[in-house]
């Protein structure tokens, strides 16, 4: 992957190089509306483009989408730049590049993440760069939860939402075949017959809650919703989540003691 050579049907061999002189004859041709400039300079900083988009190769996603929505990062960057501002174009680009395809990958993450969180997610990246940029280091989970007011459960839960999942089948060391991967070291504790005992008598417990002790207790411990979830889907807030859930799990204490 990390080594195509045709991306999109470019041929990343052979992509065109500006010289800075020419890069900024081209950007004041853009500003004056000239569609030929702009063309010449898309395809003259597909180099950097390319060059952004092979940082996120690892993460198995395809290198064709990646090229193409760096392509979009390059556009919004030509469209956005102010060319009488002191910066050099490909300083101002990356970031660009970069965020869309960061974007890109979130949004089109498998695993499901309710808004809230996704929200409370980057409320807490937002706080560690400002703080990174006033204090020079990333700020401890307790100073999180100090300027946020936020639990430190909920912020690793949000920053852990947002982490790109690794695939089973990545090999433990290096990419050698006869590696093992990461589900080989998986231990299977629910074929074991304690297991489906336990499981049928949930089972059986469930029956005797309310409906909506039913779906916290089904949701959250059959299809591994988190209660900030489960609070976003049906509208109430994740202290009432919480609270009947513990009442559940109480309910059926009693019915098996």
């Amino acid at each position: 992957m990390i080594n195509k050579v045709e991306i999109c049907g470019v041929n990343t061999a052979k992509l065109p190089i500006l010289e800075n002189e020419e890069k900024e004859e081209l950007l004041k041709k853009i500003k004056q509306g000239d569609v030929e400039a702009r063309t010449k300079f898309i395809n003259g900083n597909l180099r950097l483009v390319l060059s952004v988009v092979r940082k996120f190769f690892s993460r198995g996603e395809n290198a064709d989408d990646l090229f193409q929505i760096g392509c979009v990062g390059l556009i919004k960057a030509i469209d956005n730049f102010d060319i009488e501002q002191n910066v050099q174009f490909s300083t101002y680009a990356v970031p660009m590049i970069m965020g869309e395809v960061r974007r890109y990958i979130r949004d089109n993450n498998s695993i499901r993440v309710s808004r809230s969180i996704k929200e409370l997610a980057y409320k807490i990246m937002a706080e560690k760069e400002s703080f990174l940029k006033k204090n020079d280091r990333e700020p401890t989970i307790e100073e999180l939860e100090k300027n946020l007011n936020v639990s430190k459960e909920d912020i690793i839960m949000s920053l852990d939402s947002i982490q790109t999942p690794i695939s089973l089948q990545e090999p433990v060391n290096g990419n050698d075949v006869d590696n093992l991967s990461i589900e080989d070291q998986i231990s299977d504790r629910k074929n074991s017959d304690s297991y489906w005992a336990e499981t049928i008598t949930i089972v059986e417990a469930m029956k005797k809650l309310n409906d909506k002790e039913k779906m916290i207790i089904g949701q959250r411990f059959f299809e591994g919703r988190t209660q900030l979830e489960i609070a976003d889907e049906i509208g109430i807030s994740q202290a009432q989540v919480s609270r009947l859930e513990k009442n559940a799990i109480n309910h059926i204490k009693r019915l098996y003691k």
